[in-house]
């Protein structure tokens, strides 16, 4: 199969950039021919507000430049991973035009929230889930603590979600966790295009039962990763478990205080992919207390894949990914003394925890490995092509009636749905509305100039 995956690199490589690169890797591993669509966000910088701001809404080289590469090289699919803001959702259209099946992976929250993270000030919120939600993102400047930005990124938001770009323009959205799928149906995104399909561990890591006696955390020093909770959990304990921190962030100058008041706690600094997977071959258990919803981490996945459970909140999707009492534990999010009793439980239980290794190893085996993923994707795929190929026939069979009925997306040179609902368009008035449908795009991209000056 020919697949063409699309990507827009974030400035600070994440974990979104791994995925992509594990994924292209993967399949061409099984033999698929890969085309690679990149963008990269460094090419905002030196960009004005009003022309980034325009862009983020509709980028008209994504549209020209993409649907070039496709009509020249025909992929049978077109899976996208990030396209904000550099690529747009200009790229799903250059897909439809082409007649070729859109697959794409949401890897945060972007769809439901400004900021993706649906997280304000340490708590989750869910106030933009709502319809037109988006725009409670500008009251609090969100997005980036800018009211600006805030708003380019709602008004992108509330523009395609009016014409049915989420509901219509992908025929198979891909949630990372069962929780996140439910998420984006209540979202609005139509519940029989959404499927799961986890991220998995590119290269085994090996499982270990050669335990030693310490917690490890692995990850950004941030306060949506509940450091602080991390930390003063340290402060609640009586026994004296030694604590690792692995990673890098704002709140390291934080960790650093709290090592040198501490001498259980040992700060390891930013560590390679490989001195990491070790450092979880050793440790007795994985500490994550994120205050936010999550993805799908990484982290979370590698430790389940050397054995090492996970003692993790109670909250969004952790609370699909860990067992409690299977391949860890769960505590109440932001609660210090919670996780120390948790962490109590484990010192004082090494043989139940031990088997709860086990039982994470199995679960890597089991939804997280190379094969089992692959195998998942390339249903996600057969799924894709068939729902195109019903669209085109039902297009086909209306026109063949002698009149064409206009999709809110489908037509073949662009986002007819920026224009009024049409059905039952005669075809002679289907390429004006097709041409007033671009217009309006673009429309709505040169009114975003007036927000990027203020």
């Amino acid at each position: 199969m020919r697949i063409l995956l699309a990507h827009t690199s974030y400035k600070l490589p994440g974990g979104e950039d791994q995925v992509f690169a594990d994924e292209s890797a993967l399949l061409r591993r099984y033999g698929h021919e890969v085309i690679e669509y990149r963008q990269h966000n460094d090419q905002t910088d030196g960009m004005s507000r009003a022309r980034l701001a325009a862009r983020t809404i509709w980028s008209e080289s994504t549209y020209s430049g993409l649907r070039a590469l496709l009509r020249s090289r025909r992929p049978e699919v077109c899976h996208f991973h990030n396209t904000f803001p550099m690529m747009s959702p200009a790229a799903f259209y250059a897909a439809r035009a082409e007649r070729i099946p859109v697959v794409a992976t949401l890897h945060n929250y972007r769809l439901l929230c400004p900021a993706a993270t649906l997280l304000r000030d340490g708590f989750p919120c869910e106030s933009c889930i709502s319809p037109f939600g988006s725009w409670n993102a500008v009251r609090y400047g969100c997005y980036r603590g800018s009211r600006c930005a805030s708003t380019v990124t709602a008004l992108m938001l509330t523009a395609h979600r009016g014409v049915g770009t989420w509901s219509r323009a992908v025929d198979v959205w891909i949630a990372l966790t069962e929780f996140a799928r439910r998420k984006f149906v209540q979202g609005g995104l139509p519940e029989q295009r959404v499927v799961v399909k986890p991220n998995f561990v590119a290269t085994d890591p090996g499982y270990s039962e050669i335990r030693e006696t310490f917690a490890l955390y692995a990850g950004r020093l941030s306060a949506e990763k509940g450091i602080e909770t991390l930390l003063a959990a340290w402060q609640e304990l009586d026994r004296p478990i030694p604590l690792k921190i692995a990673g890098d962030g704002p709140l390291k100058s934080a960790v650093a205080q709290a090592c040198r008041r501490d001498p259980r706690i040992r700060y390891l600094g930013q560590l390679s992919s490989e001195s990491l997977r070790e450092q979880m071959k050793r440790a007795c258990v994985l500490v994550f207390p994120s205050i936010w919803y999550e993805g799908l981490p990484l982290t979370l996945l590698e430790a389940f894949a050397t054995g090492l459970p996970v003692v993790a909140s109670n909250l969004g999707s952790m609370t699909c990914l860990v067992a409690p009492g299977t391949t860890g534990l769960h505590f109440e999010p932001g609660n210090a003394a919670a996780l120390a009793a948790k962490l109590t439980w484990c010192q004082e239980n090494p043989d139940r925890m031990m088997e709860m290794g086990r039982q994470a190893r199995l679960q890597y085996l089991a939804s997280y490995n190379p094969s089992s993923n692959y195998q998942q994707v390339m249903r996600i795929y057969e799924m894709a092509l068939h729902k195109s190929h019903s669209r085109q026939l039902r297009h086909q069979s209306d026109r063949s009636g002698g009149r064409a009925v206009v999709d809110h997306i489908s037509a073949a040179d662009g986002p007819a749905g920026w224009s009024a609902t049409g059905s039952g368009i005669e075809a002679g008035e289907s390429v004006a509305l097709n041409d007033r449908a671009i217009h309006r795009a673009r429309g709505v991209t040169e009114q975003t100039h007036a927000i990027g000056k203020q």
